[in-house]
């Protein structure tokens, strides 16, 4: 039997959820992209927006922070939900089939032109490959992004 990937959303919401391909592909489709390409060339696939996760778990008010964390990789960073709420998605279908891991699978949080949000705290590395869990926290959370030019030209090498 094959484990299907689930995204898990937790912290401070009203109703925890773990999410799979198919309850994804049923979120209603003013949440859904089809064809992130046409938002950013360079990606591939179909996206819930971040909007509608959080609508389907219900974010509390004293959510602040995003937490993304990739078990895949042991990968973890933890932004500002406000600069990203609007504009930031969750690509989990390419082909009409769960993304794969080649692809940045199971889930590929992305925030198309990440510098328009005008904060340090979310940079290049705030996409984030192999997301299987998204945490709201009232406070920053984990993270273990690079925190010089050394070190994430260090990380994506070990990337390649």
């Amino acid at each position: 039997m094959t484990h299907e990937p689930k995204l898990r959303i937790t912290g401070e919401v009203v109703q925890p959820r773990e999410l799979s391909f198919d309850e994804l592909a049923a979120v209603a489709s003013e949440f859904q992209l089809i064809d992130v390409s046409r938002i950013d060339s360079k990606r591939q696939g179909d996206a819930v927006t971040l909007v509608g996760l959080l609508t389907l778990v219900g974010a509390k008010p004293m959510s602040k922070y995003l937490g993304l964390h990739a078990a895949t990789d042991n990968f973890h960073a933890s932004i500002p939900l406000e600069p990203v709420l609007q504009r930031a998605f969750v690509i989990y279908r390419l082909d009409g089939q769960p993304l794969s891991v080649k692809n940045g699978g199971p889930f590929r949080f992305f925030i198309p032109d990440f510098a328009a949000c005008h904060t340090h705290e979310i940079d290049e590395c705030a996409n984030v490959k192999f997301v299987d869990h998204m945490e709201l926290t009232a406070d920053i959370g984990f993270d273990n992004r690079p925190h010089d030019g050394d070190e994430h030209a260090a990380l994506h090498e070990r990337q390649t």
